[in-house]
């Protein structure tokens, strides 16, 4: 859904488990919520930190 989210997290080499106990989430919950879109603001936050990116570019969908 969200390709660059997909490719930072590959540049850092993140897996979905690392990312997922990054934000404090089950890799199962990290991976639907990637496919949904249905982070939380707080989700948000955290990885535009983790990847040091602004929210636009991470969450830029293909329509945009």
């Amino acid at each position: 859904m969200f390709r660059n989210l997909e490719a930072e997290q590959a540049r850092f080499s993140y897996t979905n488990q690392e990312m997922a106990g990054k934000l404090g989430l089950s890799r199962t919950s990290y991976e639907n919520k990637k496919k949904t879109g249905k982070f939380t603001a707080l989700e948000a936050k955290k990885m535009c930190k983790i990847f040091k990116v602004k929210f636009d570019y991470l969450f830029a969908t293909e329509d945009e």
